[in-house]
This record gives structure tokens, C-alpha cells and sequence, in this order.
């Protein structure tokens, strides 16, 4: 049995493994030979305290993510967030590996963003607006920059030693960076990301122009709500898997209208492949719905264990 520990697992994933390994997921994911199951949402005896498991399998990979979040960790110096991803071995169901991944995770969220936004966005994005500056925003910006031209970033997000430490964060990394409101920053955006766990959208469809390419990535949820649902028939709509979008991502609150066919939703996996259009015009808005499948984790553990192999 394979164990890797969250030193290690921190100290080996970087935005380009993740990019290929969650890529490769989303090909999966919108293939015949793949299964995700619904995922399953718990908490612990204090409410503040949740985990959520994902799970499902591949043509050669099989097992599941626990990913918690536990609001007291900082006091005790520990980070809020963590994962854990076991693979069982596809022929007797024994374990395979254990992989801390909570650092990963960040990673492997970001990068499905990536992915989708270095097919979908307009070649000359420069302005990226992100709600939220909390622990995965971050992320978001420096994947999104090695996809896109980024020059500026527009943080909408409530003042915070957080907000000021994020905006310098960004500074350092060589982007001009700084807070704007959601109205401004919507309007100015080529790319629109929102790293939230608001239950109420975060914007007017309206602000929204031309070519702009928006992408949720906070609704992992039932109840969560990113977006305007007006936005949706103004857009063309992507996702990472579609049976679970409209459980617990952005998409849910269209679901009557998808359900019905009014709305079409394309799976990401389908664009990579070519069976289906991405962008079709520089006018044309994109929206992306990563509600975060199981099949991205279990793709990540597998490239950390051939990264762990090769560099030993």
C-alpha cells in the first residue's frame, strides 16, 4: 500500500501536473468508460464542521476523496481545509494508496478552471475578476495566468487583513492587482471567477459583457448560488459533469430549464475532444460550472504517485 504524506504530496504537485491530470479527468468524466456517484455531504458534531465524499472510477483508476473543512483548525495552527484521497486496487478492492492532498486540492480546483478557461476565454484575456480572497483564490489567479495574458486583477471581497494580504499576495506575483467593486469589476472582467460560499448570486446578468468568460467554482452545494440564473440564457453553458452541476454546483439553479432542454449544457470533456464547439465567437459568453468531480482526484493521486516514483 502506497502512503503519501501531505509534505510530500504539497512538496510534488504544481499547476502543470495538475493541469494534465485533471484534463485528463474531464476526458473521463464525459466518456462511456467512467462513473461518478452522488456525492455525499456530512458534518461533525459542532455544525461549523463539514466534509463532503466524492467517489467513482475510471478504466483504470477507483476510490474516493474525503474533503473537510474544519472552521476552529487556525486557532490550533492548522489550515481549515484538507483531503484526503484513497485509491483501492481495481481487481480486489484492497487499498492501494492513502494521499493527504489538502494543498493538491487547491490545486487540482484551480486547475479544472484552467483547463476550461484555456478553452473557452478569449485568447487576448487580460482582466481577471475574482470573487472571494480566501484560501483558494490564490489558486485561481496563478492558473488562470498560465492559461491567459493576465495583467490585472479585480478583487471583490469584503474588507479583511485576509483582502489586503491577498492583494498583496497577487502584487508580488507580478500582476497589477486591486479592490473593486462587484459591479466595477464585472464590467471591466474578460474573465469572471467567483471562489465563494454565497447563497445568493454575486452580481447582475447585466453587468456581464460581450466575450466575458465566467466560471463558478464556490458552489459545491446544495443551497450555494454564484451566479445570476438570468445570465444563463445569454450564455453558452459548460461544466465538468452535468448529473452532478445541477446537484450541487452553480447549475442547480437551473435545473427546471436544463431538465426541460430549454438550456443546453456541453461537458468540458466533450470540447478537449473535439465532439463538441467550445467558444464560437469573440461576442459570445461562456459560463463554466466546476462543481469539482471525484474523477479530477483520483486522477491527481495516480500523477502524484508516478511524480513520487520518478523523483525517488
Amino acid at each position: 500500500m502506497i502512503y503519501v504524506s501531505e509534505d510530500v504530496s504539497a512538496a510534488l504537485v504544481t499547476h502543470e501536473l495538475a493541469f494534465e491530470a485533471v484534463r485528463q479527468a474531464l476526458v473521463a468524466a464525459a466518456s462511456d468508460l467512467s462513473g461518478v456517484f452522488p456525492a455525499v455531504l456530512g458534518r461533525s458534531r459542532e455544525p461549523t464542521n463539514t466534509f463532503s465524499v466524492k467517489s467513482g472510477w475510471s478504466a483504470e483508476l477507483t476510490g474516493v476523496k474525503v474533503g473537510s473543512f474544519w472552521s476552529g483548525n487556525p486557532a490550533i495552527g492548522l489550515p481549515r481545509h484538507n483531503s484526503t484521497i484513497v485509491l483501492l486496487d481495481q481487481h480486489t478492492g484492497r487499498l492501494r494508496a492513502v494521499i493527504e492532498a489538502g494543498k493538491v486540492n487547491a490545486f487540482r480546483t484551480a486547475a479544472a478552471d484552467a483547463v476550461a478557461t484555456d478553452l473557452l476565454a478569449r485568447k487576448n484575456a487580460k482582466v481577471l475578476a475574482i470573487f472571494g480572497a480566501g484560501n483558494q483564490a490564490g489558486y485561481e489567479v496563478a492558473a488562470l495566468a498560465r492559461v491567459r495574458p493576465i495583467e490585472e486583477v479585480l478583487i471583490v471581497s469584503r474588507p479583511s487583513e485576509r483582502r489586503n494580504a491577498f492583494v498583496e499576495e497577487i502584487r508580488q506575483s507580478g500582476l497589477d492587482a486591486r479592490i473593486a467593486s462587484a459591479e466595477e469589476a464585472v464590467r471591466a472582467a474578460d474573465i469572471v471567477v467567483t471562489a465563494t460560499p454565497s447563497r445568493e448570486p454575486l452580481f447582475d446578468a447585466a453587468w456581464v459583457g460581450p466575450g466575458t468568460h465566467v466560471v463558478s467554482m464556490g458552489s459545491d452545494a446544495p443551497g450555494k448560488h454564484e451566479l445570476p440564473a438570468d445570465l444563463y440564457p445569454r450564455a453558452s453553458l459548460f461544466c465538468d459533469l452535468l448529473s452532478q452541476s445541477i446537484q450541487i454546483g452553480d447549475f442547480q439553479h437551473a435545473r427546471n430549464a436544463i431538465d426541460a432542454g430549454t438550456l443546453a449544457v456541453t461537458p468540458i470533456g466533450d470540447v478537449i475532444e473535439g465532439r463538441a464547439p467550445g467558444r464560437g465567437s469573440e461576442s459570445e459568453i461562456t459560463v463554466f460550472d466546476s462543481s469539482g468531480i471525484s474523477l479530477q482526484d483520483l486522477f491527481m493521486a495516480d500523477a502524484l504517485i508516478r511524480a513520487k516514483g520518478q523523483r525517488n
